[in-house]
């Protein structure tokens, strides 16, 4: 009987464990991608739908309630369930009246606005003496520092449509101006300031 030679009574070596790493290291890089995904997927629908950054540009229209420069958390999602309060401070797209009223570059124009809301559908709003009335009554307006050097005529606020104006009154292009912010333009409520950090929170009236 022949003796089995020593090549062929060696163990045959197997691949799996190696195909057994390139499996894990698939598996990883498969559950990386899908994770970093549904990442990207729940930010871009947070930023869609619920909320998002806003940047105040150097105009100084919201002084001294807002600076230039501050950044702040616009609420995306409330007006979905009830409309704007006077007094809220919205962010909006500008439409043809805003970007004629203010001269608005062709840059600008892709920006979105920030004002306050002053007038609500149907109120009738002017502006006499320093004062701003809606519906014949003076309205009170705290967080202005200087009272607004010009006047405006009774105008009626339309339907789906709000009247809004910067706190500083004289260094802003606003409803005085271009009239009113449709309601289909509006963006959100600004929040609260997160930028900068020494004034976090909420946004005062």
């Amino acid at each position: 009987m022949t003796k089995p030679s020593p090549q062929s009574s060696q163990p045959h070596k197997s691949n799996k464990p190696n195909q057994g790493k390139k499996s894990k290291a698939s598996s990883f890089w498969k559950e990386t991608a899908q994770t970093l995904g549904l990442t990207v997927a729940l930010t871009l629908g947070f930023r869609v739908t619920i909320a998002q950054a806003y940047y105040l540009p150097p105009s100084g229209s919201m002084e001294p309630t807002l600076q230039n420069y501050d950044r702040v958390m616009v609420d995306k999602l409330s007006y979905h369930f009830q409309t704007p309060k006077r007094y809220d401070i919205i962010v909006f797209e500008p439409n043809e009246a805003v970007v004629k009223g203010c001269g608005l570059s062709a840059e600008k124009q892709k920006s979105s606005l920030i004002k306050r809301v002053i007038g609500l559908p149907g109120d009738l709003v002017e502006i006499k003496d320093g004062t701003t009335y809606i519906n014949g009554q003076p309205l009170s307006e705290p967080y202005l520092t200087k009272a607004p050097e010009y006047e405006l005529p009774p105008i009626t606020v339309p339907a789906h449509a709000y009247f809004a104006l910067g706190d500083n009154r004289n260094n802003s292009c606003d409803g005085h101006i271009w009239g009113f912010v449709p309601q289909q333009n509006i963006i959100g409520k600004a929040a609260f300031r997160f930028w900068p950090i020494d004034h976090f929170g909420n946004i005062d009236k």
